[in-house]
């Protein structure tokens, strides 16, 4: 458990953590999106394996869901979401150069200028300083 610092102001909230916020949490929305669309190709066609239909179907909505918990703690100012978006970004980037390479221009582009975007605010002074000190007690 963290100690909440003397000052009793919070550290004033960054433009690029709002920018990179708004990127976990649209990308967030997009896998929720796959998941839709997930569920609406099990319900037209017959998968080939039901089981791992349901696993992906399940890992679809999990990793929404840590996104969405990673993007709003990152507003927050909690320190460990920015391993958890750096991580998520590599793994999306290591996703958009094949699909930009194969002939998927946009879906490329897509997937890959967001990341770019998070990769380069995130070790910006603003982001750092601003979850070093945290903007809410016990942030850790």
């Amino acid at each position: 458990m963290s100690i909440p610092s003397a000052d009793p102001t919070p550290a004033k909230r960054p433009a690029a953590v709002v920018v990179i916020s708004l990127v976990l949490v649209l990308e967030a929305l997009a896998l929720l999106g796959a998941a839709a669309w997930f569920v609406y190709g099990l319900m037209t066609q017959t998968p080939l394996s039901m089981g791992g239909a349901i696993f992906q179907l399940v890992l679809l909505l999990l990793l929404s869901g840590w996104l969405l918990a990673a993007g709003h703690f990152f507003f927050r100012g909690y320190r460990w979401t920015r391993a958890a978006a750096l991580v998520w970004q590599l793994f999306v980037i290591v996703i958009a150069f094949p699909t930009f390479t194969s002939g998927l221009v946009l879906p490329g582009l897509l997937l890959l200028l967001p990341a770019a975007v998070v990769l380069l605010l995130i070790f910006t002074r603003p982001v750092t300083d601003f979850l070093t000190k945290g903007s809410a007690p016990g942030a850790v």
